[in-house]
């Protein structure tokens, strides 16, 4: 099977995007996976899939698969290279969109100095809604890792996340605690681990362990639960630059039920076609 493909990147988290509006998706998850893998394959973080939308209430469908070959929620910088993927390709000519996701449906929209916005919908501290298996509501909490009590901040942003805060970015466990508490039991569905350096009130430094797919450059969701995190906390106030290993995302929260909206880059990189 060929598999003709665009390879983008935002802020340095890499992503196949594959246009599935004409002809329905049919890749199984080993081929997923093959396609995901940076040796036997393209090579990614995440394979993105632009459909035909359910019903008029959304412009294009949006399908998310981790490199690991599994389905997933969401995915912020994945968001914003879609809008920039269906205008590079004459799907539509609407600046902002309405896109399906299996969270709900997202906003992104294309700036007149090329970034990318996106409205990724209010956070969700329910936890049963995360799932977190919490015994006290809040958004506080302490896990057992390794015998030793971590303490995170539990909330969805879209897709689970436990976000620690860290005095250095740079020398936090990322490596070998993340895949820890990516399958920590409480975490039914995983959880991607996010580690918070705060250098002000309105600038933090990130790196994200993401579930099934490992450290990324860039974790749109992350930045998001990151910076919902540290305002909720006091820490941060809106609006927050992020400095990832891949490049800078601004984040706005007003608090409470508001959205949460995200800017930052979207860039192609290449396109190709491959034989599964």
């Amino acid at each position: 099977m060929k598999v003709t493909f665009t390879k983008m990147q935002g802020a340095g988290n890499d992503f196949v995007v594959i246009d599935a509006t004409s002809e329905s998706f049919a890749l199984s998850p080993a081929q997923v996976k093959m396609l995901g893998d940076r040796h036997f394959g393209v090579g990614c973080d995440q394979i993105l899939v632009v459909e035909k939308a359910s019903g008029p209430h959304a412009d294009f469908g949006y399908r998310i698969f981790n490199a690991d070959g599994g389905e997933v929620e969401q995915c912020g910088n994945g968001a914003r290279c879609f809008v920039k993927f269906v205008h590079q390709r004459g799907l539509t000519k609407k600046k902002a969109i309405r896109v399906e996701t299996l969270s709900g449906v997202i906003e992104p929209r294309l700036e007149e100095d090329g970034q990318v916005s996106v409205n990724m919908g209010p956070p969700v501290f329910d936890l049963e809604k995360v799932p977190f298996a919490g015994e006290e509501a809040g958004l506080v909490h302490y896990i057992e890792v390794n015998g030793e009590a971590v303490e995170v901040a539990v909330l969805s942003m879209g897709n689970p996340h436990a976000v620690q805060v860290v005095e250095d970015v740079d020398s936090a466990p990322v490596a070998t605690q993340g895949p820890l508490i990516e399958h920590h039991p409480q975490f039914p569905s995983r959880v991607n681990a996010g580690y918070m350096q705060v250098i002000d009130g309105h600038s933090i430094r990130l790196r994200v362990f993401e579930r099934g797919a490992g450290e990324t450059l860039a974790c749109g969701t992350g930045a998001c639960a990151a910076v919902v995190s540290g305002i909720e906390r006091a820490l941060l106030e809106s609006p927050v630059d992020v400095e990832t290993r891949g490049g800078r995302l601004t984040i706005a929260w007003a608090g409470g039920d508001n959205p949460v909206w995200m800017k930052g880059p979207a860039i192609c990189v290449f396109e190709g076609t491959i034989e599964l």
